[in-house]
């Protein structure tokens, strides 16, 4: 008699620009990451957590077309130096060191065990007014279907109707899948697909959030 072959693992996917929105002053309360990703392998049993979001170069050499992702090490030295040539800038050392606190939580989450998918963030300028954009959608449904084969089931933390296109199909085709997302930013129809596996993230307070020392 032969032997079955061993379930396909769970994957997480973190869409970072809709789950975080507006941070910490949008969520109310500040997440301590390390509690977050021990709490997903823990209660949804995941292998492999990836976290989709941007990344402001301040005009470093990088391409999305280069082989390698982003060497976050490099990038932060690159911009402590500019930090040290920008002293009369005051406008530039606040963005700067803005980037900079950004990189190091970057490499925190590595540490931590979170894949990162980091794109360049672009930066538009109308007038005086400036917008800054990274959106990481194409990006994390290309994981999503690139990596099909890999899992059985998935853990979307994303309540961005975008995705349900993907979304559906997964479910359509035989697996798993949950939803963890803020209720108040969730799509209808990402409710409707997810059904009683939906979960409000924001009912993580007491679990998940950094309690300073």
């Amino acid at each position: 008699m032969s032997k079955s072959s061993p379930k396909k693992p769970i994957y997480a996917f973190i869409d970072a620009s809709n789950l975080f929105y507006g941070g910490e002053k949008s969520l109310g309360w500040k997440i301590d990451y390390q509690k977050l990703i021990q709490y997903l392998k823990k209660r949804y049993k995941v292998k492999k957590i990836f976290y989709y979001g941007g990344v402001e170069l301040n005009n470093y050499k990088y391409s999305p077309l280069d082989k390698n992702p982003i060497d976050l090490n490099k990038l932060k030295n690159y911009l402590k130096r500019n930090l040290k040539t920008s002293i009369s800038q005051k406008g530039k050392i606040t963005e700067l060191t803005k980037s900079i606190q950004r990189i190091k939580f970057y490499i925190k989450l590595e540490k931590f065990g979170f894949i990162l998918r980091l794109k360049p963030v672009k930066i538009f300028k109308d007038g005086n007014r400036i917008t800054k954009k990274a959106n990481c959608d194409v990006d994390m449904t290309f994981d999503l279907m690139r990596l099909y084969k890999e899992y059985s089931g998935v853990l979307v933390l994303s309540g961005d109707g975008d995705f349900a296109v993907v979304l559906k199909y997964l479910k359509d085709t035989g697996k798993d899948l949950k939803i963890l997302a803020r209720g108040k930013r969730t799509a209808r129809e990402i409710r409707q697909l997810a059904g009683s596996d939906f979960r409000d993230f924001n009912y993580l307070r007491e679990i998940l959030k950094f309690k300073d020392e």
